[in-house]
């Protein structure tokens, strides 16, 4: 079985988790997406660390089944990984992810002082639940 990445991408940060072979989803980190240098040299790191072979990427759904607004960055920035990296990647609907996020994390809604450090959290969650769906799907 591969061992997958999912992503959370955003431009402030992106969030990562990890499935290995026994197909289990779990929170990695959530690194920088401010700054594509440091975003790309710690997606080398964890790629190289996890031995990763694909990718599972969260992909803007809106509510009513079009594509999001922000589907051209995350278009973009899946061009990227599967240029740098020459690994398959998936695209996954990722609506509501972030709000699962919160609420599995028991926190506070945002703007309530919730702190960077959980949004961290919430981004590397999201990315947990974008790829558990994934397997979830593929039936593993």
């Amino acid at each position: 079985m591969p061992v997958y990445l999912g992503i959370d991408y955003g431009t402030k940060r992106i969030g990562l988790a990890w499935a290995d072979e026994l197909g289990i989803s779990l929170p990695l980190e959530s690194i920088p997406g401010v700054d594509l240098d440091i975003c790309w040299k710690e997606l080398v790191r964890v790629v190289g660390e996890r031995k990763i072979n694909e990718f599972v990427v969260g992909y803007p759904i809106q509510m009513d089944g079009k594509v999001g607004k922000r589907a051209n960055e995350v278009d973009f920035f899946i061009n990227k990984l599967s240029e740098t990296f020459e690994l398959p990647v998936h695209k996954v609907d990722e609506r509501l992810t972030t709000v699962a996020a919160v609420e599995s994390l028991s926190l506070k809604p945002k703007g309530k002082n919730r702190g960077k450090f959980a949004e961290g959290r919430i981004d590397a969650t999201a990315a947990s639940l974008i790829l558990r769906d994934f397997l979830e799907q593929k039936g593993g």
